[in-house]
């Protein structure tokens, strides 16, 4: 067969091969099973072709469009090894978030199961005076809302301060995580102890009208830490659910797709407890007029907020759940040369629907 006529013959399959490839790319799930065995097969029928095209015609212009077809459908097929920097830059820019979206039911009744007590507590405490003096006797009331309360953000360095509080909360979030495995009652536990905790605060402050004071202590970091607090609590809590309602998987795989998501939500919050930790160590308890510590830490909830709705839906858009091992369609780095090298050995020994499962379940 001579060249025009190798090209005449083939070309409808590398223009099918992209037009699968640009599907792929956006979303392997909009591939229909039989798209997806026509994918692969496109793939394997090409790659001979490259390799042709190198071995006889020795056509550079011919073989440059194949390598990038070839390439790029392999990196859609198989992926393609991440460095360290782009793994790090796709978990926080579509994994993470995406596990946020996934369990957005989940934080809404995390959230209630803390804020619920926590106002509860509060409002018994500033319209009881019983309820106040059995909970808080009025010696040790007075000297946390005159002292102690806003004396604890300046009790030592605030390197060491930010530190000490930052290493508490992971705990505090993994708790509520791990607990999880208790059908969710563990992690129940832990969200309403913690609400009822700072409702004790709020309503020895309520009592005596100090409520501005209070949260003025509270808000700059417990905008960010309250919040991650919530993420790792519907982590448990859908840890519990899972154990509860598999759904129409087995107990054991669901325990384990579910477990890799809600790890991601636990090592995505460290970095939110850090800065959370840092603004408590440098800003909550500094000589910073309020309403300057307010807004620093308003801003940054509203970023944090805003990066995983927005971030949170464009992942989700593109089939992502937040689970570990999911690869970000079209994000793994090309190397065209690398790439349709492996593609062409494949030829010799083709077994690419073993791997092709990943594409779908992505």
């Amino acid at each position: 067969m001579d060249f025009d006529q190798f090209i005449q013959q083939n070309e409808s399959t590398w223009i099918r091969l992209d037009e699968l490839t640009r599907t792929a790319r956006k979303s392997p799930s909009r591939l229909e099973p039989q798209e997806l065995d026509e994918f692969v097969s496109l793939y394997q029928r090409t790659s001979g072709h490259l390799t042709r095209v190198q071995t006889v015609y020795r056509d550079d212009g011919l073989k440059a469009r194949l390598t990038r077809s070839v390439a790029e459908a392999s990196a859609v097929l198989y992926g393609a090894p991440q460095s360290a920097g782009r793994t790090f830059t796709n978990f926080f820019a579509y994994t993470f978030p995406a596990a946020v979206h996934y369990n957005r039911r989940f934080i809404l009744l995390s959230a209630l199961f803390f804020f619920v007590p926590m106002f509860a507590v509060a409002a018994w405490l500033a319209n009881s005076d019983a309820a106040l003096e059995a909970a808080i006797p009025e010696a040790a009331r007075e000297a946390l809302i005159e002292e102690d309360f806003e004396a604890y953000y300046s009790s030592e360095a605030s390197s060491a301060f930010a530190t000490r509080v930052t290493l508490n909360n992971i705990q505090v979030s993994f708790f509520a995580f791990a607990l999880g495995v208790t059908l969710g009652l563990g992690t129940i536990g832990v969200l309403i102890l913690n609400g009822i905790n700072v409702g004790f605060a709020l309503g020895a402050f309520a009592s005596v009208g100090e409520q501005p004071k209070f949260w003025g202590l509270i808000l700059p970091h417990g905008f960010l830490e309250l919040t991650a607090v919530i993420i790792a609590g519907a982590a448990g809590l859908r840890i519990g659910w899972t154990i509860l309602v598999p759904g129409d998987r087995s107990r054991v795989a669901a325990l384990s797709e579910e477990g890799r998501r809600a790890s991601v939500l636990i090592i995505g919050l460290i970095l939110a407890f850090v800065v959370a930790g840092l603004i408590e160590g440098f800003v909550s308890g500094s000589a910073i007029d309020t309403p300057i510590r307010l807004m620093i830490g308003f801003s940054v909830e509203i970023a944090f907020l805003g990066y995983l709705i927005v971030r949170g839906r464009h992942a989700a858009s593109l089939g992502l759940t937040g689970r570990f091992g999911e690869r970000v369609p079209g994000k793994a780095p090309i190397d065209p040369d690398q790439l349709a090298t492996e593609a062409i050995s494949a030829t010799a020994n083709p077994d690419p629907h073993e791997r092709a499962t990943a594409v779908a379940d992505s």
